[in-house]
């Protein structure tokens, strides 16, 4: 078997071991295979790009790895726990205390303020970091009380980042954080996707279409027709500000 290789900083062990991974939705000549026989280790702390077209499986695994989704063959360990082999009430366990989503469209609740969106979160974390910390970490202190409809995309994009980080989840999975904003505030909001990783030493995957993003991972993994393609290590990583698409 040939796992893609890691090499994080300070050589952590790996957090997420994916052997075999296929996922199928229907059967029989409409079947759909979305993840094909894909291996890959990854590690704690890595700043993660899945890069690839619409259909190439990026957003399946994204979700099987956050136990959003479950695989049709084959395995994925988070650490020891075995998450292709738990049921529900487990992956509902493993959800809350280990990982913080960041999708395309922010999901925030429009009567609540920054502050309170982020809080609602703190309910379910058996740790949770002060909200106005995590109000603070994503750059929106002096709008905590303000409602999303007097935000920016932007803005409300870092009010989900907050939300999820407020938990002090170990794994970060962004689908698309930037997909629905212009090339300036996509930046801003890579900043402190960055910053989160660097930080808290979040392990963070993000997904994306944009081969420009993939300049800020550690390692890029390009997939394709649900396969893992080829997976690049970048010698030099670029901060946000020197990315350009």
């Amino acid at each position: 078997m040939n796992l893609a290789p890691s090499t994080a900083p300070g050589h952590e062990p790996p957090v997420f071991r994916i052997r075999g991974l296929s996922k199928t939705y229907g059967s029989g000549a409409v079947a759909v295979h979305a993840l094909r026989e894909v291996d890959l280790e990854i590690r704690r702390g890595e700043f993660i790009v899945l890069l690839g077209a619409s259909g190439s499986g990026k957003s399946t695994l994204l979700n099987i790895l956050g136990g959003l989704d479950t695989a049709s063959a084959g395995q994925v360990l988070f650490r020891d726990e075995d998450l292709s082999a738990a049921g529900e009430a487990a992956l509902t366990a493993y959800r809350r205390r280990h990982v913080g989503f960041v999708f395309q469209f922010y999901n925030l609740i429009p009567s609540l303020t920054v502050s309170e969106n982020v809080a609602l979160v703190t309910d379910i974390a058996s740790a949770p970091m002060p909200v106005a910390e995590a109000v603070s970490m994503v750059g929106l202190a002096p709008r905590r009380d303000h409602f999303p409809a007097q935000l920016s995309g932007g803005e409300q994009q870092r009010v989900a980042i907050a939300r999820a980080i407020v938990k002090r989840p170990d794994v970060l999975l962004c689908d698309e954080p930037t997909g629905a904003l212009d090339y300036a505030t996509g930046k801003l909001v890579l900043e402190v996707i960055e910053h989160i990783n660097a930080t808290l030493g979040t392990t963070t995957i993000v997904i994306t279409h944009n081969a420009a993003i993939a300049g800020m991972a550690d390692r890029v993994v390009r997939l394709g027709d649900g396969r893992v393609l080829g997976v690049d290590i970048n010698p030099r990583k670029l901060s946000p500000a020197q990315l350009t698409w």
